[in-house]
């Protein structure tokens, strides 16, 4: 395994980490998903380079655009959840009492 893949692997999994434990704040979820999606663009990115495959040279693309649209969902329930609870502690968001 080289060191390109190690850092790959340990920002995805200190992302996914940081997103099972750090769960206080809204914003620190959707940092730690954005991490996971920016690790995974970067991955995608280099492995039709190293495996000379020219079809899958598209896939960063589509990946980065998912990444633009959960981003921007994201950020719109962060300003909702904002204005109607005051906060955007993740304890004070409950799907039952919607």
């Amino acid at each position: 395994m080289s060191f390109m893949h190690l850092s790959f692997y340990s920002a995805f999994t200190l992302s996914s980490l940081g997103l099972a434990f750090h769960r206080t704040h809204l914003i620190s979820a959707l940092l730690c998903l954005e991490s996971m999606m920016l690790s995974m663009y970067i991955a995608l990115s280099i492995w039709p380079i190293e495996n000379q495959a020219p079809s899958f040279t598209l896939m960063p693309m589509l990946m980065l655009t998912f990444s633009a649209c959960e981003a921007g969902a994201g950020l719109a329930m962060l300003v909702a959840s904002t204005r109607t609870h005051g906060s955007d502690h993740l304890h004070n968001l409950n799907l039952l009492q919607c």
